[in-house]
């Protein structure tokens, strides 16, 4: 996932949104962690689930990143009172599904799909018996959209 993330993010420019969907696990923060060192920005890169938004800014003069964990909003319109600079930064959002459509007219959805074999219970919150369950090396589908 890290290595798929920092192709993604040699690639990325300013004004391009990307929201990423799957389970908790599924390699969500892993990727945006490679789509930094992509883009070159100061780290590390973690999971914003109680910021709601983190900025990493480039140490290359490049494209800064913006990190949003969406899972603890309750609407597009909570996404958008954060005031985020879309427009001069690569802007990755966690849990982003059906959040952006205000954001840009177009983006990039990556939906990963981990194959749980029975480790874990895959809810619509995405519940797991526990981190000890979890097997980093499980492959993942990874799915590439444009939209809408």
């Amino acid at each position: 996932m890290e290595q798929f993330g920092r192709d993604i993010g040699r690639m990325l420019r300013p004004g391009d949104l990307v929201v990423l969907t799957g389970a908790l696990g599924a390699g969500k923060t892993t990727l945006t962690r490679g789509i930094g060192e992509g883009l070159g920005v100061r780290g590390p890169v973690q999971s914003p689930t109680f910021v709601i938004a983190r900025t990493h800014p480039s140490l290359v003069g490049g494209t800064p990143l913006v990190h949003v964990d969406a899972y603890r909003l309750g609407s597009a319109a909570e996404l958008d009172d954060l005031d985020i600079d879309v427009d001069n930064s690569a802007v990755i959002v966690e849990w982003g599904r059906d959040m952006v459509e205000g954001l840009r007219d177009h983006w990039w959805e990556i939906e990963i799909d981990r194959q749980w074999h029975g480790r874990g219970v895959d809810s619509a919150c995405g519940g797991y018996t526990g981190a000890e369950d979890l097997d980093a090396d499980t492959p993942r589908l990874v799915t590439v959209s444009r939209r809408p």
